[in-house]
């Protein structure tokens, strides 16, 4: 008790002195809070985007994988590997969705059809017709002659039509319509399972060809336009991103790749097209090269895994591969990418906010120890007439430990109480600026490269379409009881470490030299 009344009478004695090193403390408390807040933000940000996170994933060809092992060999790379790996059908597919990790499993089938005359895809530019090919597997396809027919080299993707036809297997598998995107205004959606060429149509190819629900449309092979299909439109839709998308990306390259242009069917339907077409397909071979040709219409079919969590995806790479999945295929998720690139300007500012600690942490402690050092010998006399009188060196350092925690905690609240309320603002205005020096810096990417910088939260990879980035871009909580207690622990750690410095001087003080020579 005597001990506490001592410290409090110190403090009281020496209030100038004891304010300095409290607003000291608080800086530090202040500085600690906000960078802890922003640490602690970003790592609640994570765990909630990770818990409203639907985590998908796609099995595909590990195309560089192939071409590693194929180098490893004695002839170097062969091309022709690249020929002989066939994507993964339907039935393997559904065998990896056994996995006891997979939450659902949807797929979709996609087809390239031409217009007629009395049906036309949109198009803001007269050279589709012309730049309609597009390159295979490695090949370049020959120019087709338009009404005759032609064909395409079996393994490669063909020609390109004018419309885009996605078949769906479930509700679950039009993630536009489940996102809200896209919406069926007029009609009704195609029956899911169904074989019966029914169709949904957007609102504004329905408006360019004067086409209402009811109507039906007649498309053809783009490699035998005396093959054709007649498609009845059960439904029109409204596509939100339809308009934007193919005026700043896909005009003047292909109208099928124009969301307006995007036909969806029953995934069962649009294999029985394809399934026609393979059955009266033309097939044939190249006298020069011997290549094999093929008038059949190609389909390519993709598989999406559903995840419950994202611990689920990473064990379900490790089953598929207990199933049988070879090294030639990979397990890849857009959606866990999609993550990591919204959290980049958060983590940033969460990795500047820990160098910030860092830095406030050692200079804080470095002035404490040096105001403890002038404490001490200022108090000198006072530590020899207590020490003399019979109180023990360890009481006397007790004292001093105590005055330096009361100093300590008050500092701390008051500066816990700034750092909660400014860390949110703080915080907010931090991350707006990361977040325009990475679109600044994509830009510059961009530019260096002389594509358009317009859209300034766009990034594009080497003639790939450009994809918007939904960056997190505010924090509503940050300062937390984690932070808090951490903020205690700093302020515990720097208090004695700076009170060590005292403690070792009292220590080696002998109080009759402090009296006889008193100076």
């Amino acid at each position: 008790m005597y001990l506490l009344k001592n410290a409090w009478k110190s403090l009281t004695r020496s209030v100038g002195r004891n304010i300095l090193i409290g607003l000291i403390v608080l800086v530090i408390s202040v500085s600690c809070c906000i960078g802890l807040s922003i640490r602690q933000a970003a790592e609640q940000a994570r765990e909630q985007t990770l818990e409203s996170l639907s985590v998908t994933a796609q099995i595909t060809v590990d195309r560089q994988s192939m071409m590693q092992q194929s180098m490893m060999g004695e002839g170097g790379f062969d091309k022709s590997q690249m020929m002989s790996i066939p994507n993964l059908t339907i039935e393997e597919m559904q065998t990896y969705a056994k996995a006891s990790t997979v939450k659902s499993f949807y797929y979709t089938a996609t087809i390239s059809l031409n217009g007629t005359d009395e049906v036309e895809a949109i198009s803001n530019s007269t050279s589709t017709a012309d730049s309609n090919m597009i390159q295979g597997e490695g090949m370049q396809m020959p120019q087709m002659e338009s009404g005759k027919g032609g064909g395409f080299a079996k393994g490669g993707m063909g020609v390109q039509g004018d419309f885009t036809i996605i078949g769906y297997s479930s509700d679950e598998a039009m993630t536009d319509f489940l996102a809200g995107t896209s919406t069926l205004t007029e009609g009704q959606m195609f029956e899911e399972g169904t074989e019966a060429l029914d169709c949904i149509i957007s609102d504004e190819l329905a408006t360019y060809n004067n086409l209402v629900v009811g109507d039906t449309m007649t498309v053809v092979n783009p490699n035998n336009e005396e093959e054709s299909y007649t498609l009845s439109i059960v439904g029109i839709y409204n596509n939100s991103q339809s308009t934007a998308t193919s005026s700043e990306v896909m005009q003047g390259f292909s109208s099928a790749n124009d969301p307006a242009n995007r036909i969806y069917m029953s995934y069962h339907a649009v294999e029985l097209i394809s399934e026609a077409s393979s059955q009266t397909a033309v097939i044939s071979t190249d006298e020069t090269t011997g290549m094999e040709t093929t008038t059949a219409i190609p389909s390519q079919v993709s598989g999406t895994y559903v995840f419950a969590d994202v611990e689920s995806y990473y064990a379900f790479e490790d089953e598929v591969r207990e199933l049988g999945l070879d090294e030639t295929y990979t397990v890849s998720s857009a959606d866990l990418t999609r993550y990591e690139q919204s959290l980049l300007p958060l983590e940033n500012l969460s990795q500047m906010a820990g160098y910030f600690l860092a830095v406030v942490f050692g200079i804080g402690a470095i002035i404490l120890v040096v105001l403890n050092i002038f404490n001490v010998r200022e108090r000198k006399y006072e530590i020899g007439v207590l020490t003399a009188i019979g109180m023990k060196k360890s009481k006397v350092a007790a004292q001093f430990l105590v005055e330096s925690f009361v100093i300590t905690i008050i500092a701390l609240l008051i500066g816990a109480g700034i750092g909660a309320v400014s860390s949110v603002p703080v915080t907010n205005t931090l991350l707006a600026s990361q977040i325009e020096a990475q679109s600044h810096q994509m830009m510059q990417a961009e530019s260096s490269f002389g594509r358009p910088t317009g859209n300034k939260e766009m990034i594009g990879g080497k003639g790939q379409p450009m994809a918007n980035i939904d960056y997190i871009s505010s924090v509503t909580s940050a300062t937390d009881f984690t932070v808090l207690m951490q903020l205690l622990g700093i302020g515990m750690i720097l208090t004695l470490a700076a009170s060590a410095v005292s403690i070792i001087f009292i220590m080696r003080y002998e109080p009759l030299k402090i009296l006889s020579n008193r100076d």
